[in-house]
């Protein structure tokens, strides 16, 4: 395997080896409503790491990696945009006068 193959597998793995991106709720206080608000955030979370692979073998544990980072980034994504629509229509309910100013 080239140099620069074996490098570019080598910097993917230990970006995105084992990482999965989840969504976490955040809390926090709106001091004008006097209400808790919520959102959600993404954060990534490594759960495996590849150690001392060589050959093809490493390269298909790389793409499966990369594979299973970009689907938990979409599903997460999508949790996070769905949710966040849902917090911010109830602090609108929660506080009428963000409601009223809008």
């Amino acid at each position: 395997m080239p140099l620069r193959s074996t490098a570019v597998a080598l910097a993917a793995s230990l970006l995105a080896s084992g990482c999965v991106i989840v969504p976490v709720t955040v809390e926090g206080f709106d001091p004008d409503c006097r209400v808790v608000t919520r959102h959600i955030e993404l954060q990534a979370v490594q759960i495996a790491a590849l150690n001392g692979c060589s050959g093809q073998g490493c390269e298909s544990l790389v793409l499966i990696g990369l594979g299973l980072t970009a689907a938990s980034a979409i599903i997460s994504g999508s949790i996070a945009v769905t949710g966040n629509v849902v917090y911010w229509a109830e602090h609108r309910a929660d506080c009428p006068s963000t409601a009223a100013a809008t």
